[in-house]
Protein backbone atom coordinates (compact mmCIF):
# COMPACT_ATOMS: atom_id res chain seq x y z
CA UNK A 1 0.00 0.00 0.00
CA UNK A 2 1.07 3.35 -0.97
CA UNK A 3 1.76 6.10 1.55
CA UNK A 4 -0.98 8.39 0.01
CA UNK A 5 -3.58 5.52 0.33
CA UNK A 6 -2.22 5.03 3.84
CA UNK A 7 -2.62 8.73 4.62
CA UNK A 8 -6.56 8.72 2.94
CA UNK A 9 -7.47 5.61 5.12
CA UNK A 10 -6.15 7.45 8.07
CA UNK A 11 -7.98 10.71 7.40
CA UNK A 12 -11.15 8.84 6.47
CA UNK A 13 -10.64 6.99 9.86
CA UNK A 14 -9.47 9.91 11.72
CA UNK A 15 -12.80 12.19 10.74
CA UNK A 16 -15.72 9.64 11.45
CA UNK A 17 -14.20 9.33 14.79
CA UNK A 18 -13.71 13.19 15.49
CA UNK A 19 -18.03 13.12 14.33
CA UNK A 20 -18.78 10.63 16.78
CA UNK A 21 -16.64 12.23 19.67
CA UNK A 22 -18.34 15.67 18.87
CA UNK A 23 -22.03 14.64 19.07
CA UNK A 24 -21.68 12.38 21.77
CA UNK A 25 -19.31 10.75 24.91
CA UNK A 26 -18.87 7.12 23.83
CA UNK A 27 -20.78 4.42 25.98
CA UNK A 28 -18.74 2.11 27.83
CA UNK A 29 -20.35 -1.52 28.70
CA UNK A 30 -22.86 -0.36 31.41
CA UNK A 31 -24.03 2.53 28.88
CA UNK A 32 -23.58 6.33 28.73
CA UNK A 33 -20.32 7.19 30.12
CA UNK A 34 -20.17 10.02 32.96
CA UNK A 35 -18.20 13.37 32.64
CA UNK A 36 -14.45 12.84 33.64
CA UNK A 37 -14.63 15.63 35.69
CA UNK A 38 -17.77 16.99 37.80
CA UNK A 39 -18.15 19.88 39.64
CA UNK A 40 -21.71 20.14 42.15
CA UNK A 41 -21.82 23.36 43.44
CA UNK A 42 -23.84 22.00 46.89
CA UNK A 43 -20.42 19.90 47.48
CA UNK A 44 -18.33 23.10 47.22
CA UNK A 45 -20.50 25.17 49.07
CA UNK A 46 -20.97 23.04 52.08
CA UNK A 47 -16.83 22.60 52.26
CA UNK A 48 -16.51 26.06 51.60
CA UNK A 49 -19.39 27.41 54.34
CA UNK A 50 -17.48 24.86 57.08
CA UNK A 51 -14.28 26.12 56.47
CA UNK A 52 -15.63 29.62 56.53
CA UNK A 53 -17.30 28.94 59.78
CA UNK A 54 -14.60 27.15 61.41
CA UNK A 55 -12.43 30.84 60.23
CA UNK A 56 -14.84 32.95 61.88
CA UNK A 57 -15.18 30.69 64.72
CA UNK A 58 -11.33 30.58 65.21
CA UNK A 59 -11.40 34.52 65.22
CA UNK A 60 -14.05 34.82 67.25
CA UNK A 61 -12.86 32.11 70.48
CA UNK A 62 -9.17 31.60 69.59
CA UNK A 63 -8.19 34.32 71.89
CA UNK A 64 -10.57 33.82 75.28
CA UNK A 65 -7.41 33.21 77.20
CA UNK A 66 -4.83 35.58 75.67
CA UNK A 67 -5.25 38.50 78.17
CA UNK A 68 -5.18 36.31 80.59
CA UNK A 69 -1.86 33.87 79.39
CA UNK A 70 -0.58 36.97 78.79
CA UNK A 71 -0.75 38.34 82.41
CA UNK A 72 -0.11 35.56 84.38
CA UNK A 73 2.92 35.03 82.42
CA UNK A 74 4.12 38.46 83.26
CA UNK A 75 3.04 38.22 87.35
CA UNK A 76 5.29 35.00 87.23
CA UNK A 77 7.90 36.34 85.48
CA UNK A 78 7.78 39.71 87.75
CA UNK A 79 8.12 37.16 90.61
CA UNK A 80 11.15 35.26 89.33
CA UNK A 81 9.61 32.22 88.24
CA UNK A 82 11.09 30.86 85.50
CA UNK A 83 7.49 29.54 83.98
CA UNK A 84 6.37 32.99 83.14
CA UNK A 85 9.10 33.19 80.10
CA UNK A 86 7.54 29.41 79.21
CA UNK A 87 4.14 30.92 79.32
CA UNK A 88 5.02 34.10 76.91
CA UNK A 89 6.40 31.19 75.09
CA UNK A 90 3.42 29.21 74.93
CA UNK A 91 1.23 31.87 74.30
CA UNK A 92 3.43 33.32 71.16
CA UNK A 93 3.01 29.99 69.91
CA UNK A 94 -0.73 29.66 70.22
CA UNK A 95 -1.34 33.15 68.46
CA UNK A 96 1.32 32.15 65.23
CA UNK A 97 -0.47 28.34 64.98
CA UNK A 98 -4.21 29.71 65.05
CA UNK A 99 -3.25 32.61 62.78
CA UNK A 100 -2.06 29.81 60.07
CA UNK A 101 -4.75 27.49 60.61
CA UNK A 102 -7.04 30.98 60.70
CA UNK A 103 -5.61 32.06 56.89
CA UNK A 104 -5.65 28.36 55.87
CA UNK A 105 -9.30 28.13 56.55
CA UNK A 106 -10.10 31.12 55.02
CA UNK A 107 -7.72 30.26 51.83
CA UNK A 108 -10.12 26.80 51.66
CA UNK A 109 -13.41 29.33 51.36
CA UNK A 110 -12.21 31.47 49.24
CA UNK A 111 -10.35 28.87 46.88
CA UNK A 112 -13.85 27.23 46.63
CA UNK A 113 -15.70 30.50 45.84
CA UNK A 114 -13.35 31.07 43.18
CA UNK A 115 -13.55 27.71 41.91
CA UNK A 116 -17.45 27.76 41.81
CA UNK A 117 -17.39 30.54 39.90
CA UNK A 118 -14.50 29.56 37.56
CA UNK A 119 -15.99 26.42 36.62
CA UNK A 120 -19.48 28.00 35.83
CA UNK A 121 -17.69 30.52 33.52
CA UNK A 122 -15.49 27.51 31.56
CA UNK A 123 -19.09 25.78 31.42
CA UNK A 124 -20.64 28.34 29.51
CA UNK A 125 -17.43 28.68 27.49
CA UNK A 126 -17.60 25.44 26.51
CA UNK A 127 -21.41 25.39 25.87
CA UNK A 128 -21.08 28.24 23.57
CA UNK A 129 -18.04 26.42 21.86
CA UNK A 130 -20.33 23.28 21.79
CA UNK A 131 -23.09 25.23 19.60
CA UNK A 132 -21.11 26.50 17.15
CA UNK A 133 -19.20 23.13 16.37
CA UNK A 134 -22.73 21.30 16.45
CA UNK A 135 -24.05 24.18 13.72
CA UNK A 136 -20.73 23.35 11.42
CA UNK A 137 -21.85 19.62 12.01
CA UNK A 138 -25.12 20.21 10.23
CA UNK A 139 -23.52 21.96 7.02
CA UNK A 140 -21.01 18.88 6.69
CA UNK A 141 -24.12 16.34 6.40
Amino acid sequence: MSFEEEWRQAQASAAANVAMRLNRVDDGPSGPAAADLSVRRDDLGVVGGDAFKLHDGLRRDGNHARESTGAAATALSARNFTCGAELAKVRTKWDTQLRTLSDACAQISNHLDYSMAAHAKDDQRVGGELIAVSRIDEYLK
